[in-house]
């Protein structure tokens, strides 16, 4: 599976989270602690927020450890909230289009997790993305197709409510194909001025995700990390360290919702189409 992050605060510099803890993202994608692939080798990607209307991306299919132009970039771009992904691929090629964040015009979308026998429900999942959004579909992912059912069911209006709608209605295919336990999912969206982090699977084991706790903690037990801002909020897959009083661990079936340094937690329901109307 893969790793991602998630940042929110005072503009900072990527390489802040990217490069330099002790356990950073780089360090999770030669060596996961948390995740059944201990190696995220099959690409890299972060996407930024600054003073255009619509985020920076940069994706690359090879290990993100190995790539100076990822090195250079994260030490000169500063941004107050971004987002970063490292790969293990589920049975799809390693190409740049398959690599996270996924944009669709101010939206960024970043995925852990899987549909179980995608290769089966492909074409029905794909087929339900709205036919203004099928265009842009440019990659062979899961993800990227959830990414585009959540907007299809009204993520640009309600996030929530549009991954709501997303999870229920893959569960209610795979139902039909009787495929159980279908979905694994941790989540990372933002429109530039929020980021929601989702923690779902339809078996009720999902995948890691935690969100930092204050400043002068993370001072306290990073010194490595250096400056930082008053309001930070760290969404993370896995925690930087083994200091696990830094980290509180985001609960099953759980949004939370970060946005001017708060975080605020709400229940996740899936919502089949009976409850869509």
């Amino acid at each position: 599976m893969c790793r991602w992050l998630a940042y929110s605060g005072a503009p900072l510099f990527l390489e802040e989270l990217i490069f330099k803890p002790k356990h950073s993202l780089i360090d999770q994608s030669l060596s996961a602690y948390a995740s059944e692939s201990t190696t995220n080798g099959d690409g890299f990607g972060m996407g930024w927020y600054g003073d255009r209307d619509f985020p920076g991306v940069y994706r690359d299919i090879q290990p993100a450890w190995n790539d100076d132009n990822l090195r250079d970039l994260a030490a000169q771009i500063e941004s107050p909230l971004f987002l970063a992904h490292v790969r293990a691929a589920t049975g799809t090629a390693v190409q740049q289009s398959n690599c996270h964040p996924f944009r669709h015009g101010k939206w960024l979308f970043v995925h852990n997790g899987s549909i179980e026998e995608f290769r089966s429900l492909r074409r029905e999942l794909t087929l339900a993305v709205a036919p203004e959004l099928f265009p842009y579909i440019s990659g062979t992912t899961d993800s990227e197709i959830m990414f585009y059912l959540a907007l299809t069911f009204g993520l640009q209006k309600n996030v929530i409510g549009g991954v709501e709608r997303m999870v229920g209605f893959i569960e209610e295919v795979a139902a039909k194909h009787d495929i159980e336990n279908p979905l694994q999912m941790t989540l990372g969206i933002s429109e530039g001025e929020r980021i929601y982090a989702f923690r779902y699977s339809s078996e009720g084991r999902s995948r890691t995700l935690f969100h930092s706790v204050s400043k002068k903690a993370i001072q306290e037990l990073h010194p490595d990390v250096g400056m930082l801002p008053d309001d930070l909020r760290i969404i993370v897959s896995e925690p930087f360290s083994d200091l696990t009083d830094l980290w509180v661990e985001i609960p099953e079936s759980t949004v939370v919702v970060v946005e001017q340094g708060e975080v605020l937690p709400q229940p996740f329901t899936p919502q089949r189409s009976h409850q869509m109307a």
